[in-house]
């Protein structure tokens, strides 16, 4: 069984802010390449594209960790705390609104071999 956890965080900017913001946690991705667990944390801009839809959720951090642990970990360091503390709960904030979601690769009562 796969422990792996893949998180969309996704930010919409304040009107006007979202080069800033971009910039802003793009610093966040060396330290986290660091944290044992991480796998993949990287950022991306939504871009338009036929086969796709857009939202107002236009800055997404695509991660990957090791297990739910390493995730929580993350969460815990100081740097993203303060992100989360002086961007998005301050009033003076860059981000408008945050959703965080995570995923699992495996599936629902899958099948799974025994080694015997």
């Amino acid at each position: 069984m796969s422990n792996r956890v893949y998180v969309l965080a996704q930010f919409k900017p304040k009107a006007g802010k979202e080069a800033e913001l971009f910039e802003i946690l793009k610093a966040l991705e060396p330290d986290s390449y660091r944290e044992e667990g991480c796998v993949q944390y990287l950022l991306t801009r939504q871009i338009t594209h036929p086969s796709a839809s857009n939202n107002e959720f236009t800055i997404v951090f695509n991660e990957i960790w090791e297990s739910p642990e390493a995730w929580s970990a993350h969460g815990r360091r100081k740097q993203i705390q303060h992100f989360f503390t002086s961007q998005v709960e301050a009033e003076t904030g860059l981000v408008e609104d945050v959703m965080v979601t995570a995923y699992t690769d495996e599936g629902s009562d899958y099948d799974k071999p025994i080694f015997e």
